[in-house]
């Protein structure tokens, strides 16, 4: 008998519970900030602090553009930071310093022991946890390195934004109150340092974190240990770094100066080169993963380049979008993006890292892919002639001699000899074959589809694997 789900598991109860606490938690931060600075203040704080906003995003959305994630993720992201943990960071904040004030009887201290210690501890920690969240509910869209970055740095900016609102209002209620009209000098001096020179500087600390998880997530299930420090470490370093920039202050007449050039511009130029050389190194992954499904006859042999090419795949949907219109370069994009999860999912079961949905993953990504082909191949073949004509070969980086268990090589057919591009199928068949996927635990390993080929299969779209019974997917995979 078949028990059925109690209300609150469903997914709409949970997302309607996580909106509501968003939405109210919006409201309540909305409050308190026009509360202190006042209607004008914030209207004026508002249009200030908006001005940034779009270009970190813009910049998280380039690093994110070989594998995007959800939109939905990335709303969540930017909602928390600007709403949930900017009120917990507000709150948490005003109350911790308030009491040190109380117990030492010294405001002054209390401020600066406040900025240096509570602010870094509470706002990092309350950041943290939007990073936390998707890492753990949405783990099938964080997969590495640049999906915490893009996570963390989001709901940084959210944060930034909110608590821009309240500085640039303060400092443009503080400019009225001293007979300054329109935006005078403390207002104009907390725009340049805040939005001018340090735009990032919330980014950056969060993102450290992110780190932290986006390692965290390339970790296997035996390295438990360290899927718990590297975020706790990450943390640990944004917390740090972000008491060192309030701190800055303290330090002297050109403290803050000092701190910005030594520490901080370094450090934003280092991460910086590392996300971007990790955007670069998961492109490679495509075009070293995806040739097996070539040689299967699921993908073109143009397409593995091309997918692995920013500007391949920006030809294709310009492509498409002049000869079929707008919903055809959709259909492209989707296609780029579900081709290139197929990829890292690939390459994660080679490493031995692949989830227990590995074939359950690849059958979805592969139904998507053939759905969408008749409008995304001849786009991505195109862009393929345009950027690297002729198409190079990106061979696997793994064993390839008899690798089907048919007698032929990567590359090889009967009576071709030796293939000067992308490897052919080396026996009749009437679908594409997927496989062999190489044993986790055994990096190069090769785990041979044994078996004759079937004859053709009554299911429309494409059929791997001679498994003619019902029920059985006959998608080859991976031993999980």
């Amino acid at each position: 008998m078949l028990r059925h789900a109690h209300w609150w598991q469903h997914k709409w109860v949970r997302y309607g519970a996580l909106i509501t606490l968003l939405a109210l938690s919006g409201l309540v931060i909305l409050a308190l900030v026009r509360e202190q600075t006042g209607t004008q203040g914030f209207l004026v704080g508002l249009g200030l602090a908006v001005l940034p906003v779009p270009l970190l995003i813009a910049a998280f959305r380039w690093l994110d553009r070989v594998e995007p994630g959800p939109w939905r993720n990335l709303l969540f992201a930017f909602a928390w930071g600007a709403c949930a943990a900017a009120l917990i960071a507000i709150v948490a904040n005003s109350f911790a310093t308030r009491w040190i004030a109380t117990a030492t009887a010294d405001p002054s201290s209390a401020d600066t022991l406040g900025a240096t210690v509570i602010a870094p501890v509470v706002e990092e920690s309350a950041k943290a946890a939007a990073v936390l969240l998707v890492f753990l509910f949405r783990r099938r869209d964080f997969t590495g390195i640049v999906d915490g970055v893009v996570i963390a740095g989001l709901t940084a900016t959210g944060f930034a934004f909110t608590e821009n609102i309240l500085y640039l209002g303060t400092a443009f209620g503080t400019d009225q109150l001293t007979g300054d009209s329109g935006i005078a000098s403390v207002t104009a001096a907390t725009f340049f340092v805040r939005i001018i020179m340090s735009p990032f500087a919330h980014p950056l600390f969060t993102v450290l974190t992110g780190l932290g998880f986006g390692i965290a997530a390339l970790s296997t299930d035996r390295q438990r240990v360290r899927r718990v420090l590297l975020p706790l470490a990450g943390l640990l370093l944004a917390m740090a770094m972000h008491a060192l920039w309030n701190g800055s202050a303290t330090f002297g007449e050109w403290g803050f100066l000092a701190v910005y050039l030594a520490i901080m511009v370094p450090a934003f130029a280092v991460l910086t080169w590392l996300v971007v050389w990790t955007r670069q190194r998961e492109l490679r992954t495509v075009r070293e993963e995806l040739p097996v499904y070539t040689a299967a006859g699921w993908l073109s042999p143009a397409e593995p380049y091309a997918l692995g090419s920013m500007r391949a795949r920006r030809l294709a949907r310009d492509h498409a979008r002049r000869h079929l219109g707008k919903p055809a370069a959709r259909e492209v994009a989707q296609y780029e993006a579900y081709a290139t999860s197929l990829a890292f999912l690939r390459h994660r079961g080679r490493r031995g890292r692949s989830e227990a949905d590995f074939v359950v993953r690849e059958r979805e990504l592969l139904n998507e892919l053939w759905r969408r082909k008749d409008v995304a191949r001849p786009a991505l073949d195109h862009a393929a002639r345009m950027t690297a004509p002729p198409i190079p070969v990106f061979a696997p980086p793994w064993p390839v001699p008899g690798m089907y268990g048919y007698g032929y090589g990567y590359g090889q057919g009967p009576g071709a000899g030796p293939a000067a591009g992308y490897p052919v199928r080396p026996y009749p068949q009437t679908g594409p074959q997927v496989g062999p996927h190489p044993q986790p635990g055994a990096p190069g390993g090769l785990h041979p589809q044994p078996g004759p080929q079937v004859g053709p299969h009554p299911q429309p779209g494409p059929q791997v694997g001679p498994h003619p019974q019902p029920g059985y997917s006959g998608y080859d995979h991976y031993q999980v």
